[in-house]
């Protein structure tokens, strides 16, 4: 496919898996329109899915978390076990759900709540597409702060771990933890939203981590944020 100057335009291969029809078609008429989205097939539970999926080898799922049956935690334990997995982005409609920490541990490359608007799906779809693991920005905070309680901070590793971070990739990883969105982190850094997800991807690579749940983890066991005892 080309645009109208010609360039080449990749196409991204979705399936969407949701028990409920409604949020199907809801999300078939979100995404369907867009030219480099291409909805190849539909599933109603994790078992049908892995047959749809397989079948069809997407690029990139859209899995709902809560499923009668095989659910979404189960279907993404199974799909991360394959050679060539597809990337999976969690759908939920639970702000901070135990059930969506799970799965970013087991290797989802996202999540969004299934209210979030139109323009703000579409954008998460492809960031994820493009292998940019994507947190809803209204439920980053809270999914950060349940990830990271409790835990034993192990400063002395977190600290040299975050020392191969430059002085601004250090401020844009703090301001991760803290749960802002790159576009919150941008106007706060005096920072255009392209450098800022430089900056990240940057992180992403020098910290080893899959998601910013990750870095949040290890600025708040270096005791980087307010609420975090030295």
């Amino acid at each position: 496919m080309s645009d109208c100057h010609g360039r080449v335009r990749s196409v991204t291969r979705l399936v969407l898996v949701d028990d409920d029809p409604m949020v199907r078609t809801g999300l078939r008429l979100i995404l369907g329109g867009e030219p480099d989205l291409d909805i190849v097939g539909e599933a109603e539970d994790g078992r049908r899915a892995m047959e749809v999926i397989r079948d069809l080898g997407p690029d990139l799922v859209l899995l709902d978390i809560r499923m009668p049956g095989q659910d979404g935690l189960t279907t993404t334990e199974m799909l991360r076990a394959w050679p060539e997995p597809p990337r999976i982005l969690v759908l939920t409609t639970f702000d901070a759900d135990e059930m969506v920490l799970r799965a970013l541990r087991l290797g989802a490359d996202g999540f969004l709540l299934k209210d979030t608007p139109p323009p703000r799906m579409i954008e998460a779809v492809r960031a994820v597409a493009r292998g940019e693991p994507v947190l809803s920005p209204s439920v980053a905070r809270q999914v950060i702060a349940a990830a990271t309680a409790g835990r034993e901070p192990a400063r002395p590793q977190a600290r040299t771990e975050l020392g191969r971070l430059t002085e601004r990739e250090l401020e844009v990883a703090v301001e991760v933890a803290r749960g802002s969105s790159n576009t919150e982190i941008a106007e706060r850094l005096y920072m255009s939203v392209a450098t800022v997800k430089a900056n990240v991807t940057r992180i992403f690579a020098k910290l080893g981590a899959e998601n910013r749940v990750q870095v949040a983890m290890r600025v708040r066991d270096a005791g980087l944020l307010g609420d975090t005892a030295d």
